[in-house]
């Protein structure tokens, strides 16, 4: 396994959640790590709480001068970059009988070409380091939930690239893997406008059931597996379910 000590790690959506918990476990490693973000208060007060071996830098990874920006900073503060980590995504819910093409666009646009267009302008650093890409899916693609269809089918695109990325970038000693969350406590619902924080609460309290074991996951917990995938130097082309079972579809009838 790689070490993560002096590692050069780049986390989109990294002002919170899974992303802000994967930069704080990097760091506790020894790695230099820069994290992104649309709003440049949330990323630099994640910084500023981790120390001066997190980098805080402001983009959207939908706009390719903001990409550009991205890769450069993050080399500049690593010296090179080993790890990709795209996180950064949002919640798209849409009845099927109220699909409109620009909404449609827009989920496709933040949660899968975004991170498409990323890899490819981190890809020759990565190719210098033999270094990993590790996309962020869902168990979305495990569990059908009514109402979600936009967001599940861009998690499974995200699920189909990681395979043909690995194929591809496989020769080039580039690993790509993705993980896929189970139902974690972060900012995803609230970015969408979809519920209010007292909603997004009682709305993980009803879903703890689903899982196996009972409960929702941490992104302390989500960090640790994208870690594993970051270091695993023999491992390309995962979906790894980190899920509590919720992908199980346990029933207590």
């Amino acid at each position: 396994m790689r070490a993560i000590k002096d590692m050069s790690v780049l986390i989109t959506g990294g002002g919170s959640g899974i992303g802000a918990g994967c930069a704080e476990l990097f760091v506790e490693g020894g790695a230099k790590v820069t994290i992104t973000g649309r709003r440049l208060d949330k990323v630099t007060e994640v910084a500023k709480r981790i120390g001066s071996a997190c980098h805080a830098v402001a983009g959207d990874v939908t706009v390719e001068a903001d990409r550009e920006r991205m890769v450069a900073a993050a080399v500049a503060h690593g010296g090179k970059l080993d790890v990709l980590i795209n996180n950064a995504g949002s919640m798209y819910r849409q009845a099927v009988g109220a699909y409109t093409e620009e909404f449609l666009k827009e989920a496709f646009n933040t949660n899968v070409i975004s991170g498409m267009m990323l890899a490819s302008r981190a890809l020759p650093h990565l190719v210098t380091s033999q270094g990993a890409i590790i996309f962020v899916g869902s168990t979305h693609t495990r569990r059908a939930f009514p109402g979600a269809s936009p967001y599940a089918t861009t998690k499974a695109a995200v699920e189909g690239l990681t395979r043909v990325m690995a194929a591809e970038l496989g020769p080039q000693q580039v690993r790509v893997n993705c993980v896929l969350p189970g139902a974690v406590s972060t900012e995803l619902n609230l970015r969408a406008g979809l519920f209010n924080s007292e909603e997004a609460a009682a709305r993980y309290k009803a879903v703890a059931g689903l899982h196996a074991l009972g409960r929702i996951g941490t992104a302390r917990e989500l960090a640790e597996a994208i870690e594993f995938l970051s270091r695993a130097e023999w491992v390309t082309g995962v979906a790894l379910e980190v899920d509590g079972g919720i992908g199980l579809g346990v029933s207590n009838f």
